[in-house]
């Protein structure tokens, strides 16, 4: 369904400009933005607009382990707004496969046209420019030819409201995770007990 998970990752686009990308693993609906730095002030601020892009709540972020989402500040961001933070394992980026492709993509079909040593070039603005022609212009293989906005149409009927997705996360008591990966197998080996119990 719709926010289900949500793929995230940074890119470098030149020296001093960062592609921050966003991606719903449902629909594909993507949602990217440009900073100076990978630094958390940004992944917050990328959080933000995400949220106020993206027409449905988001219930799980799904990133790598950089230190611009694997960090404090951004992980209690997500518990302000109800998010599960979702570390895949370290060296695999396969697993945040499809927002690793969709940059691929952005690279090849937009930033290859764009004279990127042109200091005067507003490339945030460019960016979502690109971003609104991919999310509902540009036909997908993996949606069967569909948009991601035709693919969100199809589906908004699977669209949990905000208190739902609110109670869920209360319920699941989710933790606030050190960046630490055997912690982390210990974290999950637990639970699998307390759940066979």
């Amino acid at each position: 369904m719709p926010g289900e998970r949500v793929q995230l990752d940074v890119t470098k686009i030149r020296d001093g400009a960062y592609q921050f990308t966003a991606i719903d693993d449902c629909t594909r609906l993507k949602t990217i933005r440009i900073y100076p730095n990978k630094k958390v002030e940004s992944t917050i601020h990328f959080l933000g607009e995400l949220l106020n892009t993206f027409p449905f709540p988001i219930q799980r972020i799904q990133t790598d382990w950089g230190t611009e989402f694997f960090n404090y500040d951004f992980q209690y961001e997500l518990h302000d707004h109800f998010i599960k933070f979702r570390p895949i394992r370290p060296k695999t980026p396969h697993l945040n496969g499809k927002v690793e492709r969709t940059q691929q993509t952005d690279k090849t079909e937009f930033w290859n046209l764009i004279d990127l040593s042109d200091k005067t070039l507003n490339l945030n603005e460019m960016a979502i420019e690109w971003q609104n022609f991919y999310n509902r212009k540009r036909p997908h293989s993996s949606l069967n030819g569909k948009t991601p906005w035709q693919k969100l149409k199809s589906v908004e009927h699977l669209i949990p409201i905000q208190p739902d997705v609110s109670e869920k996360f209360w319920e699941s008591e989710e933790e606030i995770l050190p960046r630490n990966y055997e912690y982390l197998k210990f974290i999950k080996r637990r639970n699998k007990k307390t759940i066979t119990q």
